[in-house]
């Protein structure tokens, strides 16, 4: 599933090609996503001019005069810069189609991404306004995370993981974070130390940060804008490595069910 590096690799990739550029048409090839993609939203953005390509948590945001298109990757979704003109394949759902005559074609497999438009500030939509802090702003850090663990007795990867108290750290990151951190996926979280909260904060910015500048991690479907995979995939010192030699210590890499997802670790390194 793409992660917020990923996303952020993607932001990053349509950003010089859409900002200050108008959307000639949106075509709705396939409206069954997650949520049925509304219709009125084909004459709404046409002509509208693109203002700003932002990102909230695993959301991008395009940014018109308009309003805001809120799209959503899914889970193997992608979104694309092209020539207009470029033949559709299979799984190809939604034409952003720009008057410099290139499209952002968004390509999602199993349809579990989304495509919503608001006209209102979008930080008040739905699926945004109770989102908690971003894990690269200075708003994150370990003083927030030492007051958001207290009292809670949940494992400290379930919580970094919870997109109500920080976003964008699923599954690969918060093992790879947690390790770095050198910190049990298993600890509760209110017994974190002040210490290690601080420590952990630090090692979420800095493995978010190598993800996105190695323009994400591709396990199975992910691209970039430019059709690219990521390759953070070669500096992962965990995530699907179990039975494999710690890159630190070299003691094998364990697995675990977590949450209904695959957690792992390094039972001599994290404690």
């Amino acid at each position: 599933m793409p992660e917020l590096p990923e996303v952020e690799t993607t932001r990053r990739g349509i950003e010089p090609h859409v900002v200050g550029r108008r959307i000639s048409r949106l075509v709705l090839h396939e409206r069954r996503l997650r949520w049925p993609v509304d219709p009125r939203i084909v004459a709404t953005v046409a002509g509208s001019a693109i203002r700003r390509a932002g990102r909230r948590a695993k959301y991008l945001l395009i940014e018109t005069d308009v309003g805001t298109l809120i799209l959503h990757l899914g889970m193997s979704g992608s979104l694309r810069v092209l020539p207009a003109t470029t033949p559709r394949i299979a799984h190809d759902h939604v034409d952003i189609e720009l008057d410099s005559g290139q499209t952002l074609r968004f390509n999602d497999p199993r349809r579990f991404g989304s495509l919503f438009f608001t006209a209102e500030d979008p930080a008040r939509h739905p699926l945004l306004k109770k989102l908690a802090p971003e894990p690269l702003e200075p708003e994150f850090d370990g003083e927030y995370l030492w007051k958001v663990t207290r009292r809670r007795s949940v494992a400290i990867k379930q919580l970094v993981m919870n997109s109500q108290l920080v976003v964008g750290v699923g599954n690969i990151y918060a093992s790879e974070a947690l390790f770095r951190a050198r910190i049990r996926p298993r600890r509760q979280a209110r017994k974190l130390t002040r210490p290690e909260c601080a420590k952990l904060a630090r090692a979420i910015k800095a493995t978010l940060a190598m993800a996105v500048k190695a323009g994400g991690t591709t396990l199975r479907d992910y691209v970039g804008a430019d059709g690219n995979p990521g390759y953070f995939r070669q500096k992962l010192y965990v995530y699907e490595r179990a039975g494999m030699p710690c890159r630190v210590c070299g003691n094998p890499i364990r697995q675990f069910t977590q949450g209904q997802r695959s957690t792992y670790w390094c039972a001599h390194c994290q404690k």
